[in-house]
């Protein structure tokens, strides 16, 4: 692999196309929503989304830190070629591993629901691993100075997902979740695709997957306290729909899954800034003040005008769904959108620690304040989803503030010690 022919494009460009490609994915997901909401019941939209939801923490769950290890070892220039080989092997086999346990768990625990589907089997399993495999091409891609092929990645992908589902619907009205899940794993594969494609193109790789210990266990000890502090993250907002559905009703999860959707493509801004963020300070350590708060900067300009239009526009996006979905979601769209501000802040302290590796500190804190997210937005559950977003923000700018100066006070250092 001609590692030497990479040829790196700048930190913002890499940031801005794997933001356009998040847009691309995110708004393809809405239209995804928007045409199933019209083509079956609210319950089976709530199946679907809890379904969707699983398979997005076992990927959360299986891809062990395998992306974070890949930055961290191309950054210090190990070849790119070993590095991928040990990740894709760890990835599919948990990832694999993963998504069979939590179908073996949820027959057993709600065999009513569509888990008794052989087709819902396969398609979770599909989409797991392939989900998991996408996040580690998207870091790799990052790694390589290349995040900006997430554009045409993820407007395939997601064209793909919305041209099945878009059939279904003209086919047969009351599709049941397990075959509009299946049109949902439809666009994680193309994405695996085009991926490996771009990869091979980009720097010549050929994908050879293994899990000897000597590739692995390196990987692994790189990875892991970086996919704790990922999950800290991401898992507050994968696990309420899944809360929702088992412990509310189906509808509170359908009811609450489009606006959250919706608010996580202005949330994306500033959570793939802090990847950028994060490659870049273990490329260039010395930069990483000046990095942080570029990437803070960019994070709060984009991120904030993608949630202007989602609150100016919350109810006639929402309609989209139906009335139903606008009357009882849009005052949560709004809320929640309100909240880029602190997620911004919440992910560069976390780049930070990432590049400095105090994952102890990060992992903490954002433990303690996932707890928090996700036991307010339930407590407020009964009074409806805007209630919820409310809760939810509240807690979000608590912390945000908290990190905040903590983050100023880590800079504040690293600023003092290089003069």
């Amino acid at each position: 692999m001609a590692d030497a022919a990479i040829v790196r494009h700048s930190a913002l460009r890499s940031s801005l196309g794997l933001i356009v490609g998040k847009v691309a994915q995110t708004g393809s997901g809405f239209a995804f929503w928007v045409v199933a909401a019209h083509a079956t019941a609210d319950r089976e939209i709530g199946l679907t989304a809890a379904a969707v939801s699983a398979v997005m923490i076992c990927t959360q769950l299986a891809v062990l830190g395998a992306g974070s290890a890949v930055i961290v070892a191309v950054g210090r220039g190990e070849a790119p070629a070993r590095v991928l080989d040990a990740a894709f092997a760890i990835v599919g086999l948990a990832g694999t591993t993963l998504a069979l346990g939590y179908l073996v768990l949820q027959s057993a625990l709600a065999p009513d629901t569509s888990s008794e589907s052989v087709l819902f089997w396969l398609t979770f399993l599909v989409a797991a691993v392939a989900g998991t495999v996408a996040i580690v091409l998207d870091q790799a891609l990052v790694a390589l100075g290349r995040g900006a092929t997430a554009t045409p990645r993820y407007i395939l992908g997601g064209g793909v997902s919305l041209a099945a589902a878009a059939l279904v619907a003209w086919q047969a009205q009351g599709a049941t979740a397990d075959v509009l899940m299946a049109c949902w794993a439809l666009g994680s594969i193309t994405a695996c695709a085009v991926g490996a494609v771009q990869l091979r193109r980009l720097v010549g790789y050929r994908p050879r997957p293994s899990l000897r210990s000597a590739r692995g266990l390196p990987l692994l000890s790189l990875g892991i306290p970086n996919q704790l502090l990922t999950l800290t993250e991401r898992l507050p907002g994968l696990v309420l729909p899944l809360l929702l559905a088992h412990m509310v009703a189906p509808e509170a999860a359908a009811y609450w899954y489009p606006a959250w959707m919706m608010a996580w493509a202005a949330y994306t801004a500033p959570m793939l800034m802090g990847i950028v963020q994060f490659s870049e300070g273990v490329r260039e350590p010395a930069r990483l003040v000046s990095t942080t708060w570029a990437s803070l900067r960019w994070s709060l300009a984009v991120g904030g005008l993608a949630s202007v239009v989602l609150i100016v526009f919350a109810h006639p996006l929402l309609t989209l769904l139906g009335e139903r979905y606008a009357d009882s979601s849009a005052g949560a769209l709004r809320w929640l959108a309100a909240g880029v501000v602190a997620y911004a802040v919440l992910q560069a302290y976390n780049a930070v620690c990432r590049a400095r590796g105090r994952f102890a500190e990060a992992i903490a804190v954002g433990l303690v304040l996932g707890i928090a997210l996700c036991t307010a937005a339930v407590w407020a559950a009964d009074r409806g989803a805007t209630a919820m977003a409310l809760a939810w923000l509240v807690v979000l700018s608590i912390g945000a503030v908290a990190v905040g100066v903590r983050l100023v006070a880590v800079l504040h250092r690293l600023t003092k010690d290089a003069r």
